[in-house]
């Protein structure tokens, strides 16, 4: 039973949410950080509770996804899970979930918890919530003046991870080795997932690296297959550290322009059927893996698991489409020179010659320093690019970008207002073509609000 202070926390958050919802707003973190300011246990007294447990998704790019497809897959199984499924993963947008899936008596209605969490929170937040699964999808670059050096932050996650109980199980991307090293401080069940098509990744040429050297020794790391940036198959030669082996691999991976087939491989063994990822980009397929990975962690059977992904819906700005005027805008987040990358492989895959609608912001929730598109591969997506409108605080940043990746000048266009950037790219593509909208989040955010006026979508935090 929630002590008194879980009680009053308790009662003022939810009277913010319910005066928030009044006034037409999502409540997706003030109700939770006035309960966390009441009382600072607040995480720990309802999650404690749940009889399932609680699953933490983090890492850099791919767990807004992730964790939805791991939702999607519990409510399948009959689980009911209080989830953060806005995206507001510090420890208020958890406070914030918990509150609005909490009786007024602070008992939770779930059974589980399914939290997406910021990776520089990931430290702070798993030792109040004492998980039953932490999943950790990828670390990479990213808002150097938020996250500081990653290697520090990979440290700070492996130490943190070290002092949870031997129950909890690490699902962890054996492919990336500052992710499959976070097992290294600990003695308890790891589960790790990977790609082993030797056919994926390389569209776009990696000239970016985020970890040249072992975790362990700090020697080179050889690579005989680069997939993403660091992420591939990776070796120490000094110390002898690797590639763990994969309980959930992509034997093989057929990419579409609307999704993509996933033959199974691994110790969790195989199935007849692919898994059907219904998001296009080989980045989706990981956060894919991830989740089956996850699910088979919490007893969930890997053909029930495939099976809830059929009908998967992303979330806001992650391969998101809305129908304007007879033409398709496909909606990608995108925030550091990986992610980029990662969207440009999924734009490149099919041999298609997008059109864009790119928009770079600087606000704090952004990340103010934008020198990173200079990391991001845009000369292996300008020559393919049929029109880009760009948009943004930042627009002449990113013109200056595309200018110099060898985009010509009368194939680009710098429209300032959101309102106007939606409408002059759909004025400009023909009747059925799709319009990949390339954003920052902040800069998605207006996008999608300007979407939401013209009555195209619904708030976020209403999905």
């Amino acid at each position: 039973m929630p002590d008194a202070l879980a009680l009053v926390a308790t009662a003022a958050g939810k009277l913010t949410l319910e005066g928030l919802r009044l006034a037409g707003r999502g409540g997706t973190a003030l109700p939770g950080l006035i309960a966390l300011t009441l009382d600072p246990d607040f995480i720990s007294a309802l999650a404690g509770g749940l009889p399932h447990g609680v699953v933490c998704v983090s890492g850099t790019n791919g767990k807004t996804t992730t964790a939805r497809m791991l939702s999607d897959i519990l409510r399948s199984s009959g689980w009911e899970a209080i989830h953060n499924r806005s995206g507001s993963n510090l420890d208020r947008g958890v406070a914030s979930a918990l509150l609005a899936d909490a009786t007024w008596s602070a008992e939770p209605r779930g059974n589980v918890g399914l939290f997406e969490i910021d990776e520089a929170s990931l430290p702070g937040v798993v030792g109040r919530l004492r998980p039953r699964v932490v999943v950790v999808t990828n670390l990479f670059r990213d808002q150097m003046d938020r996250y500081f050096e990653l290697d520090a932050l990979a440290k700070r996650i492996g130490e943190a991870l070290a002092g949870l109980p031997r129950e909890t199980t690490l699902i962890l991307n054996s492919d990336d080795p500052l992710v499959a090293s976070l097992a290294l401080r600990r003695d308890a069940k790891t589960i790790y997932f990977g790609v082993d098509d030797p056919s994926v990744g390389g569209v776009v040429p990696q000239a970016i690296s985020d970890a040249t050297r072992c975790p362990r020794c700090s020697s080179p790391l050889h690579y005989d297959r680069v997939i993403l940036a660091h992420v591939g198959e990776w070796s120490c030669s000094n110390c002898g550290l690797t590639r763990p082996a994969r309980d959930v691999a992509a034997a093989k991976i057929v990419l579409g322009p609307s999704g993509s087939e996933i033959v199974l491989a691994g110790t969790v063994g195989g199935i007849f059927e692919p898994l059907r990822v219904p998001i296009p980009g080989l980045y989706n397929a990981y956060n894919a893996l991830a989740a089956v990975a996850a699910a088979g962690a919490l007893g969930i059977g890997l053909a029930e698991a495939t099976r809830a992904l059929v009908n998967f819906r992303p979330a806001f700005g992650r391969h998101e489409t809305v129908q304007v005027k007879g033409r398709t805008l496909r909606l990608v987040l995108v925030k550091n020179p990986a992610g980029f990358n990662a969207a440009i492989g999924a734009l490149l895959e099919t041999g298609r010659n997008p059109r864009i609608l790119a928009a770079l912001n600087d606000r704090d929730a952004d990340g103010r320093d934008v020198s990173w598109i200079w990391d991001a591969d845009f000369e292996a997506l300008a020559p393919s690019v049929e029109h880009a409108v760009i948009t943004g605080v930042r627009s002449r940043d990113l013109a200056l970008r595309f200018k110099y990746a060898g985009l010509a000048e009368d194939r680009m266009e710098v429209v300032d207002s959101s309102g106007a950037a939606i409408d002059r790219a759909v004025a400009l593509a023909p009747e059925g073509c799709e319009v990949a909208v390339v954003a920052t989040y902040t800069a998605m955010l207006e996008l999608r609000a300007a979407l939401a006026r013209a009555g195209m979508v619904s708030p976020f935090w209403e999905d």
